[in-house]
């Protein structure tokens, strides 16, 4: 039993690897008979090929624009932008990578051929071909790619119809209007148009689907959202004619958060630490000092830093980050200023000049008992005098300051229409008065620039 078994397993195992081997057989025939076929079609293509070309071009003159004298020659354009960036606020200007597609039609080169519909040629025969003169009005350079090869289509239909492609990277002027920096927005064009043909002989259309976009995931816009595009046709009117005038509007919008980082938030910090001093006691003259000279210094710096994201030349306007800089330096400096006043008012209560009075002194009269006086010539000066007065208060009926030290002065009937303010609690009142002022400028600052 255990012999016929294993003789029957051979049997079943020779009988697999034949049909296997006639399988694979088949398979190898049906392949090469592919291959020959393969190698056959496109022998009679080329030569079909090869035969058009010869009889399209064996009389063409490309020198000479289609339908010449006839009618105009309407060229359908179309834009598919590879990349935008990055966009220069310094230079005014943006670079844009696109394959820049004219389809139009060429009788001359209408041919009858069965077999080929369309024929897809190399940048060999561009040069052999009538071309439009397009150029971009607002570049300022371009160039074409050349790796490996050049980077052109050229596709002919038998009807004459002949698409052209070329990709491109483009340097195009933007001037950007900066006064709303850095919460602007711009439109950024890209103006293309004949060079040396006007509207009666050379007419551009926009296609359906004109301008299409890639993946903005490989934009590199940096500082910029990108929000949307529009095209429009126009007309330029010159000494050589009408011409007929394509532009590409490219809408942008700047972000916030690099010059929120590096100017914002560094300019608020330094007015808010100005306002320490505020709580540091007024003989402390050198640390309020020091720390209103320090503020000051570092919204110097900040402002020069700010102003070096612009041009230097074109921007000669104030900007909305000029705007807020300069508040942010007014707030620092008057708290420098305001401790200046503090202390100059504080040293002349400590030490007053003499000071000229009047032999009736009623009014003055605190309860206590006159002082000794010093006769020079016809006026008495006062021989020992109260550390708090500061000013003279000439018996109830005038007075050169309204910042007087006696209830006398601050109840007469003259300072009826005047406020007394106490020059020792001058800090108590910037402590209130400059945060509530420079919480108010932000709410405007931010909702005119944001929303209005």
């Amino acid at each position: 039993m255990t012999v016929k078994f294993v003789v029957s397993l051979l049997l079943l195992l020779v009988r697999a690897a034949r049909s296997d081997q006639v399988e694979y057989g088949e398979e190898y025939e049906d392949h090469h008979d592919v291959n020959i076929n393969q190698m056959l079609v496109p022998r009679s293509h080329q030569a079909d090929a090869t035969n058009i070309l010869n009889n399209l071009l064996k009389e063409y003159d490309k020198t000479l624009r289609p339908d010449i004298g006839v009618k105009p020659t309407v060229i359908d354009v179309g834009i598919y932008v590879n990349s935008i960036g990055p966009v220069s606020s310094i230079d005014m200007e943006y670079q844009i990578d696109i394959i820049f597609a004219q389809t139009w039609v060429d009788t001359r080169l209408r041919y009858n051929s069965s077999s080929m519909r369309i024929l897809t040629l190399n940048s060999n025969m561009v040069g052999l071909i009538w071309l439009p003169d397009t150029i971009f009005r607002n570049s300022k350079n371009a160039d074409s790619h050349w790796i490996t090869t050049p980077n052109q289509l050229l596709r002919i239909w038998n009807n004459g119809k002949i698409l052209y492609t070329l990709r491109m990277t483009i340097n195009a002027e933007c001037q950007l209007q900066l006064h709303n920096f850095p919460m602007d927005e711009h439109s950024c064009p890209l103006v293309f148009s004949s060079y040396g043909y006007p509207r009666d002989e050379i007419v551009y259309k926009w296609r359906r689907n004109s301008v299409e976009t890639s993946d903005q995931k490989y934009w590199r816009l940096y500082q910029f959202d990108f929000m949307g595009l529009r095209n429009t046709t126009d007309m330029l009117s010159t000494t050589a004619g009408d011409y007929v005038l394509m532009t590409v509007y490219f809408d942008l919008s700047r972000r916030m958060g690099y010059f929120t980082i590096q100017t914002y938030i560094p300019c608020i910090l330094t007015v808010v630490l100005s306002w320490v001093s505020f709580w540091i006691k007024s003989d402390a003259t050198p640390a309020r000092t020091a720390l209103g000279i320090t503020t000051v210094l570092t919204m110097t710096t900040l402002s020069t830093v700010a102003r070096n994201s612009l041009p230097r030349v074109s921007v000669s306007y104030v900007t909305a980050m000029d705007l807020f800089v300069t508040v942010c330096f007014l707030f620092v400096f008057a708290a420098m200023i305001e401790y200046a006043m503090l202390n100059y008012y504080s040293y002349s209560i400590r030490r007053p000049p003499a000071k000229t009075q009047r032999m009736a002194y009623s009014s003055l009269n605190m309860g206590r008992n006159p002082r000794s006086m010093m006769p020079m010539g016809n006026s008495l000066f006062w021989h020992d005098y109260d550390d708090n007065c500061l000013y003279e208060c000439l018996d109830g009926k005038d007075c050169k300051s309204f910042f007087c030290c006696y209830e006398e002065c601050k109840e007469g009937g003259w300072k009826k229409g005047r406020i007394h303010v106490n020059i020792g609690e001058l800090d108590s009142y910037s402590r209130v008065f400059f945060p509530t002022s420079f919480l108010l400028f932000n709410i405007v600052y931010w909702v005119s620039y944001l929303y209005l």
